[in-house]
């Protein structure tokens, strides 16, 4: 993808985590702040720049990722080359990722955003972090960007092309990924599961793009449902409601320009959901958007053209949440850095990554566990596709009220099936 624009500041604006079973894109499973922690900070309009949770990253380490005191990273694979222990060789460009448990550990699941071949794969860990095994999930589509996980532990793949489709596919890759043409078709980007109301949202990375609501008849599968546009004003924040659109097909007439009234964002990026918030970000204006479900109102959480001067944040892109309510903003270019953004209302860097200008960060999503934070650097080094590279950084993350992330995924049983 093109390299974005700078994001110089940041504002206060988040979730909790998504509940055990209704992970957003690659949010953690694990206990949560309340949400109003968040509301309160909000409505108080902090925005603070500050050391964060962790304190200043230190020197880059020999993987050239810089990190708080007490983490630590590993490569878990790179472009073109076999995944450890197993005989599978990781894809081009990888993207969106999100986190599944599996018995006594747990798969990470990554995009190809390349075309024509595109897809996705995973990687299997154990209950100790070791890989066990790697695998394609998703073959044959194009530019596979963002995507989603769902409640019931399957992969939503999003194409990010003119008429895209979105692909619900297995993170165990037994069963063969299927192509949900009721989703729409539009350049898509990101889609985060509301269990609650039982939708899912799915952004647009066009100029002119939308926000839409995909609500399933029935919850557990997207075989068929209706596709809805948030309609809106053209202010930065006030109510919105849901249209249906008249021909998700878009057989004669593009899918964001047959509802007048269509809300615009520019170039919908990263989309997350918890706590009757979906927080996603828009690139073309560097933007963090906030809907509130719970009055139906929508607001700004961050705009960089009303901030004066600078910033740890400088780039917006995929966004994820941690165990603690803390959201994770991954940037595309700007200084190669992940950010928290605190409940509290601090922000700050996390980590950066050295040595990888011309490349993006990508994919950021927890294990269920909380303790590790899996993400990419699509061209890493060399600034091509073929050269990505997806770490793995374990440490103490905090969980609710400030508390490290604890170890229950040994007590996971084994989840069922994903129905596709």
């Amino acid at each position: 993808m093109e390299r974005r624009s700078f994001l110089r500041t940041a504002v206060v604006g988040g979730t909790a985590a998504a509940a055990l079973g209704a992970v957003g894109t690659g949010g953690s499973a694990a206990g949560a702040f309340g949400g109003s922690l968040w509301r309160g900070a909000a409505a108080a309009g902090t925005a603070r720049p500050g050391r964060g949770p962790y304190g200043a990253p230190l020197a880059a380490d020999a993987r050239g990722i810089a990190l708080p005191p007490g983490f630590t990273s590993r490569v878990i694979a790179r472009s073109g080359e076999r995944v450890d222990g197993t005989s599978y060789a990781w894809h081009s460009a990888p993207d969106g990722g999100a986190c599944f448990a599996d018995g006594t550990g747990w798969i990470y699941v990554s995009n190809s955003e390349i075309s024509p071949s595109g897809g996705a794969s995973a990687v299997a860990f154990d209950g100790s972090g070791a890989i066990t095994g790697a695998y394609r999930i998703l073959s044959d589509t194009r530019q596979n960007c963002a995507g989603g996980s769902t409640p019931w532990n399957t992969w939503l793949s999003c194409e990010e092309v003119s008429r895209g489709y979105v692909y619900e596919t297995d993170p165990r890759g037994v069963r063969p990924a299927v192509r949900r043409d009721a989703m729409g078709r539009f350049k898509h980007e990101a889609a985060a599961a509301d269990p609650v109301r039982q939708a899912v949202y799915l952004t647009e990375d066009e100029r002119d793009g939308c926000l839409y609501r995909f609500v399933p008849a029935e919850w557990g599968s997207l075989a068929s449902g209706t596709l809805q546009v948030l309609t809106a004003g053209e202010a930065d924040s006030g109510p919105f409601t849901w249209t249906d659109v008249p021909d998700p097909a878009a057989a004669e007439k593009r899918t964001r320009e047959q509802v007048p009234g269509a809300k615009r964002f520019s170039g919908g990026e990263g989309c997350h959901y918890a706590d009757d918030s979906v927080w996603f970000t828009t690139k073309g204006d560097d933007r963090v958007w906030r809907l509130d479900l719970g009055s139906d109102t929508y607001e700004l959480a961050y705009d960089e053209s009303a901030i004066s001067g600078g910033g740890p944040l400088t780039g917006v892109d995929n966004i994820t949440g941690g165990a603690s309510g803390d959201l994770y903003v991954a940037e595309d270019g700007g200084t190669m850095e992940i950010c928290v953004i605190t409940p509290e209302g601090e922000v700050a860097p996390f980590l950066r990554i050295d040595g990888q200008s011309d490349s993006e960060i990508t994919g950021p999503a927890f294990s269920p566990d909380g303790g590790r934070l899996y993400f990419s650097s699509q061209r890493g080094t060399s600034g091509a596709d073929s050269g990505g590279i997806t770490y793995e950084v374990a440490g103490p993350f905090r969980k609710r009220g400030g508390a490290p992330a604890r170890n229950w995924v040994s007590s996971l049983s084994l989840p069922p099936a994903p129905r596709l």
